[in-house]
């Protein structure tokens, strides 16, 4: 258990950042792919400069960076802390009216802005885990940006805290701050060189306690139909209908397995993501997921199989199907370096929780900082139920990630 003497400035900070809206955008080819993320990327950076870490900037691509010197004689490995700063694109984020239910007693939290919007006890079993803690909720009408605003203020606060409290011994820590890691973009920019650090941790889990070092495998997948177009009052036995044929496709994917909405746990899947054309061509987009290469080959083949028998109805028609890489398990990285989880599972037991290794369905920037040359696994933040209006945090979930973060510079420290 913790023998250190927390005070926490983490729910002041998180509630400062959660009403800045900082949604990321698919669509946009900038990065930051929105202006406004560097609205918080500059509160940031002004809060760390105000703390005495006199390198920490916003640069232009919206990406915050900072250094905690060491303060011990001993070499120790240099660690990073690192959060993102946008919210997804599949909630809106302007506007946010956060609500605290303190002493939280179990039952269903009705939020105020849209009563409609309820967070039901039997479909969010965490909130056993919560009676007596102080839950931050939205008002029901945007989502609240725990993820990943939670892991922001936890990072600032730890921060605040080693720098307040010079006798706690560590090496040098590195503070970095991403945009657009909702669209999959988030280390695109980023400068590992001037970064300099040799292992990082992402704080952006869910449930206190979990550490994560294992993702899905991801790769894209894009299908380009190629028609036959005519006339529509001469085009029998002559038309073939791209749009049709694209249809055809999607109607054919299992219906039973293989999709998100039929997997779980170490299951991966095939999900269409967008279909757009006309008559003479159309384009199928579809995100495929598996956390082995095997799997992910094997997902590819079965959609490429399910093209080609469409195809047998369309003879004058052709097809083009593209595969693009877009991040790998992180495990294949972390486990040549075991001791960032074992350091990570000893600094979540000082904090007084009960770790927890889990696998994440899906990825984080630190799949692919991994994949950089930069060891990432994943630490909690504790926020729940994220990209919902229904997005939930615990002020208690929030201070033991603090705890974490504290106690891992520390073990860092004494292990050197």
């Amino acid at each position: 258990m913790s023998s250190l003497a927390f005070t926490h400035t983490v729910t002041e900070r998180f509630l400062r950042y959660v009403v800045i809206d900082t949604q990321s955008d698919p669509a946009s080819p900038s990065c930051p792919s929105t202006e406004k993320q560097k609205d918080l990327g500059r509160l940031l950076a002004r809060e760390l400069q105000a703390m005495g870490l006199s390198d920490a900037h916003l640069d232009e691509y919206g990406y915050v960076y900072a250094t905690i010197p060491a303060n011990t004689d001993k070499k120790v490995p240099v660690i990073c802390f690192c959060s993102h700063m946008d919210t997804s694109p599949d909630c809106t984020g302007k506007g946010v009216k956060p609500q605290i239910a303190r002493n939280y007693r179990g039952g269903d939290i009705v939020l105020p802005g849209d009563p409609t919007q309820v967070i039901r006890a039997a479909d969010h079993p965490a909130l056993k885990d919560q009676i007596g803690n102080d839950i931050v909720t939205t008002d029901g009408t945007t989502l609240l940006g725990a993820d990943n605003k939670a892991g922001l203020a936890e990072i600032m606060d730890a921060a605040h805290f080693l720098l307040a409290n010079p006798q706690i011994k560590h090496g040098t820590i590195k503070i970095l701050f991403t945009p657009d890691e909702e669209i999959g973009r988030g280390v695109d920019k980023a400068d590992l060189k001037k970064l300099g650090a040799d292992f990082a941790y992402t704080i952006d889990g869910e449930t206190a306690g979990n550490i994560e070092d294992e993702t899905f495998s991801a790769d894209g997948a894009t299908i380009t139909i190629e028609g036959v177009s005519t006339h529509p009052g001469f085009a029998k036995g002559k038309m073939e209908h791209a749009i049709k044929i694209a249809a055809a496709i999607v109607e054919r994917l299992p219906k039973t397995t293989c999709s998100p909405e039929t997997t779980e746990g170490k299951e991966g899947f095939l999900h269409p993501i967008g279909i757009s054309g006309a008559l003479e061509k159309a384009t199928l987009g579809f995100i495929v997921r598996d956390f082995t290469e095997q799997g992910l080959k094997e997902k590819e083949a079965l959609l490429e199989s399910i093209v080609k028998d469409v195809m047998k109805d369309f003879p004058h028609s052709t097809y083009r199907l593209e595969i693009k890489p877009q991040y790998r398990n992180m495990k294949q990285v972390i486990d040549r370096h075991p001791e960032t989880v074992e350091y990570a599972v000893e600094a979540i037991r000082r904090a007084g929780l009960k770790p927890t290794k889990t696998s994440i369905r899906g990825g984080t920037d630190g799949s692919r900082l991994s994949f950089m040359g930069l060891p990432c696994p994943n630490i909690f933040a504790g926020e729940h139920a994220f990209h919902s209006r229904l997005e939930w945090v615990s002020v208690q979930d929030m201070e033991k990630a603090v705890q974490t973060i504290v106690h891992l510079a520390m073990i860092w420290e004494e292990r050197a």
